[in-house]
């Protein structure tokens, strides 16, 4: 099926964009743009510096004006588990992405040789978060103002504070724009890895979207971190591409993303969800499922994510593991920036979070600032990974390195049948609302 494209682009400046000769019919609403950046390496704050190809036009181009006033939907998610509610998906038939709702859209997990599982309904998700906070972060540079705020489908609130460099009004209008296009989808990326691992967070202390149904069992599951830094990468390379609707865009780097990784068909996805059956994932009664597999990796180790891959998987051998960057906010001091992000926890669950940043009560505040608390925080949650709820992290992840090696002794035998068979007998209903 033919993919969708975006609605009108949103224009930078209407200064920018100059008619082409008159042999090249505009539409009313669209126009054909050249964006070329270079880098000025002696001169700090003047960074991409906009190129006009020979007669063309040159443009910069985020959401449309419509969507880009518009939050991004929600999509279903799913574990990665061999179990009945997971939707394992054909990586031949993903449709074409919606930024709105679109019938062709397909979600669910694949399996990739470089990354392990992958949840394309995480992955689109950040995508459009990323998207949605560029062309807010563009509309604010773009009026010159130093603070705004933010929500996702969670009650927290999120604070940004904007310092710009001294000599921001003494330059061009096209170095203004050239730069706030560049730093706009690069703060789109942060502030969305953050919101989702605040996200991830949330679920862990127990927050629920739907009141009624647990999330915990969600909270950091083996795919779904890795899964939120490839989206937030594919929607920087969509909104970087010149030649595509935003949603074109998106179906085209979305499936050249996943052929990198090498993404294999639905029944390999299966199968090696299976291989983890009472490793990472075990089942109670249909729809209860506790994930122990739980990837704390997000990046503040060595600024990369490690996906977990499961070894001997057909048709992945001899492949390595593929590592992503996150984002961070070290860009801003090229171009002269600085900014302070903040989180203002308003879920039930607020006060067992603010108490693992603040110990002492009688110092405590209402905002946490990512940067400087996350770290504690994932400290404490690792800890009650294995105090409170005996997760062995490192025996979940390096005990597969051995082919069939389940219990962690170096070597693949009758032990690891033993293993395997009793997490089955332990599957129990806790987590089972």
């Amino acid at each position: 099926m033919k993919p969708s494209n975006g609605s009108s682009t949103l224009v930078l400046t209407s200064n920018v964009v100059r008619k082409h000769e008159a042999n090249i019919l505009l539409e009313e609403t669209k126009v054909i743009d050249h964006f070329f950046c270079k880098r000025a390496g002696a001169i700090l704050l003047f960074g991409f510096f906009l190129v006009i190809h020979g007669t063309g036009v040159s443009q910069a181009k985020l959401l449309g004006q419509r969507d880009a006033k518009v939050r991004p939907r929600g999509r279903i998610a799913c574990y990665a588990s061999a179990t009945l509610r997971t939707n394992f998906i054909d990586p031949e038939n993903l449709g074409s992405h919606g930024y709105r709702f679109n019938w062709s859209e397909k979600n669910g997990i694949a399996y990739t040789c470089r990354a392990g599982h992958v949840d394309v309904a995480h992955v689109r998700k950040n995508v459009d978060w990323t998207a949605y906070l560029a062309a807010k972060t563009l509309e604010k540079l773009g009026k010159n103002e130093t603070a705004f705020s933010f929500k996702l489908r969670e009650p927290s609130l999120y604070f940004v504070q904007l310092a710009y460099p001294e000599n921001w009004k003494d330059l061009s209008q096209a170095d203004r724009e050239n730069i706030a296009y560049d730093i706009s989808i690069r703060l789109g990326q942060y502030l969305t890895y953050t919101a989702t691992t605040w996200h991830e967070i949330l679920t862990w202390y127990g927050y629920k979207a739907i009141g009624f149904y647990p999330e915990f069992p969600s909270a950091f599951s083996w795919e779904d971190t890795f899964s939120n830094v490839l989206g937030i990468r594919i929607g920087a390379m969509a909104l970087r591409d010149a030649e595509h609707g935003f949603n074109e865009a998106v179906t085209l780097a979305l499936d050249r993303e996943l052929e990198k990784l090498g993404v294999q068909p639905r029944v390999t996805a299966i199968r090696a969800a299976q291989k983890v059956r009472g490793l990472w994932f075990s089942t109670a009664l249909l729809f209860c499922v506790d994930i122990m597999g739980r990837n704390f990796d997000i990046g503040l180790d060595d600024g990369f994510v490690t996906p977990w891959i499961i070894p001997s998987v057909s048709g992945c051998e001899g492949t390595d593991v593929q590592t992503y960057p996150v984002p961070n906010l070290d860009f801003l001091s090229e171009y002269g920036f600085s900014m302070k992000l903040e989180i203002e926890p308003r879920e039930w669950e607020k006060g067992k979070i603010l108490r693992a940043v603040y110990p002492d009560g009688k110092k405590r505040k209402k905002r946490i600032e990512p940067i400087v608390h996350f770290a504690p925080i994932m400290d404490r949650i690792k800890a009650e990974a294995a105090e409170k709820y005996g997760y062995d992290v490192a025996l979940y992840h390096s005990g597969m390195v051995a082919a069939g090696d389940l219990n962690g002794d170096g070597k693949a035998d009758f032990e690891d049948f033993v293993f395997l068979t009793s997490h089955w007998l332990e599957d129990s209903n806790d987590f089972c609302p």
